[in-house]
């Protein structure tokens, strides 16, 4: 039996490519799984994909919402008994102007979508996982979080957040049987990617299930001497 059967999983973003892979492979190993997000037609579809005798319930949930995502752990604390990791997949990307020339609007969305997901899901998981005495976080940050790029300011800034949150909970949490660590993915191989870039060798990008593994592993024991990392996982890109 594999060490994550029965493990209470909140999969953020679960409607998309990503949080779908990564809900599938909790799902192959036999976790419990809690899927949030604001597409409700993505999660069934996403819930659709499971093994046959998975165990999931879908949470229609706007994550840059405190309030909601509030009421969505209290949801799943109701329906599960408990939360054992908390998967941070939700994110994205939009290409910007010139730094100079961006809105407060488009810097808001870049950091509400990819770093204020990250901060209400985990403010309110993480007094749960106290009680439980353990817990695994892992987030979704990106290459771009590390150097700086040409209208993409928002985007690597607010990617850069997630690493430093990332930090600062493993820190926080050093003596409480709570790791946190994030993914830093290159390009993925997702059907909205190559569209985008239709020239690109997309054999080299780096696929959903691959990114999917490296969450399984940060939330195995084989992790447990890890926290505060990031992770690169840049395929051949």
């Amino acid at each position: 039996m594999s060490e994550h059967a029965d493990k209470v999983v909140l999969v953020t973003g679960a409607a998309g490519n990503l949080g779908a892979a990564v809900a599938q492979a909790f799902s192959a190993h036999g976790a419990l799984l809690a899927l949030v997000d604001l597409d409700e037609s993505g999660l069934t579809r996403t819930q659709q994909t499971l093994s046959q005798d998975a165990v999931s319930a879908t949470f229609a949930t706007n994550l840059i919402e405190a309030d909601s995502v509030s009421t969505t752990i209290d949801a799943i604390i109701e329906r599960f008994g408990r939360i054992d990791v908390v998967a941070n997949i939700a994110g994205g990307f939009t290409m910007g102007p010139l730094l100079h020339e961006t809105s407060d609007r488009d810097w808001d969305f870049m950091f509400d979508l990819n770093a204020r997901s990250v901060f209400n899901t985990c403010r309110a998981s993480i007094p749960h996982l106290l009680k439980v005495g353990s817990g695994r976080i892992i987030n979704i940050a990106a290459r771009a979080a590390l150097q700086g790029k040409a209208k993409m300011g928002p985007y690597c800034a607010s990617k850069a957040a997630v690493i430093t949150l990332t930090e600062t909970i493993a820190d926080e949490h050093r003596l409480d049987n709570i790791n946190a660590n994030c993914i830093l993915p290159g390009t993925i191989d997702t059907p909205q990617n190559r569209a985008d870039m239709p020239d690109a060798d997309h054999s080299r990008w780096v696929s959903p299930a691959a990114i999917a593994d490296v969450v399984l592993f940060l939330a195995a024991d084989a992790s447990r001497a890890i926290s505060g990392a990031a992770i690169p996982v840049f395929g051949q890109s």
